[in-house]
């Protein structure tokens, strides 16, 4: 049973990109697809969200500012993968747990 990595992206307002992924282990063997569906039901516009409401690590590294960034990162897309996991929640802990930005 391969794990599964989530991929994000959070884009400052000077169009900077920093990218992060989350291994989740994935007991329940839910299908890339389902977890997309599922995922896109509690996304802001089915794309962003907010990193700290659901555990993640922020991946803004240059400072804050107000006038141009924002809060919001973007999902990406999962994918299996053999690394290690990241995160202690199973993928379908996760999916259960989070909500909506």
């Amino acid at each position: 049973m391969k794990n599964i990595k989530l991929n994000y992206m959070y884009r400052d307002g000077a169009n900077y990109k920093q990218f992060g992924e989350i291994v989740f282990e994935n007991p329940e063997e839910i299908s890339i697809a389902a977890a997309t569906h599922k995922i896109k039901e509690k996304l802001i516009q089915e794309m962003f969200f907010v990193s700290e409401d659901w555990g993640f690590p922020s991946l803004r590294i240059y400072p804050y500012d107000p006038e141009i960034d924002h809060d919001w990162h973007t999902f990406e897309d999962f994918e299996e993968t053999n690394a290690v996991q990241s995160d202690s929640r199973s993928l379908g802990e996760f999916l259960e747990g989070i909500v909506m930005g």
